[in-house]
């Protein structure tokens, strides 16, 4: 009999315990209810839109841990009307420096690049063989004296 008493008395404690996982998860569950625009109800921990008329609220969260409603979403402002306003002055000066710096090194590199090729023509044409392998520059594919 021992063993039916405390196999009712766990099951007594697990109920317990289970009872107060659910009471004390409840404040995390959907607290608000509203119906949408098309009727249907909607369920969320977060309060509807700011679209939804009042009177469309079915339920609210109750005490003081509500949360508040999402602001309203303005419309960003272009970047033109903010360079207008002059609010980044610093970063258009910044990026245009960076701009102006990124095509000096692309004509400092093609520049460079032209020189190299202009070298390396000039002495491609003035040699006759190569003297490891003594190929000729019309076995290696290269043009002959132009």
């Amino acid at each position: 009999m021992e063993k039916s008493t405390k196999s009712t008395t766990c099951k007594r404690w697990a109920g317990v315990a289970l009872a107060l996982m659910l009471a004390s998860a409840g404040p995390v569950w959907a607290q608000w209810k509203w119906k949408d625009s098309s009727g249907k109800v909607q369920y969320s921990d977060r309060p509807p839109p700011a679209s939804v008329p009042d009177r469309d609220i079915l339920q609210r969260p109750s005490g003081p841990r509500s949360i508040a409603p999402p602001p309203a979403e303005a419309p960003p402002a272009p970047a033109a009307a903010a360079s207008a306003l002059g609010v980044d002055k610093d970063l258009e000066a910044r990026r245009r420096q960076e701009e102006q710096e990124r095509e000096a090194k692309a004509r400092a590199e093609k520049e460079r690049m032209a020189q190299v090729r202009a070298e390396n023509g000039s002495m491609s044409f003035r040699v006759e063989s190569n003297t490891v392998t003594g190929a000729s520059p019309a076995r290696t594919g290269w043009p002959a004296g132009a």
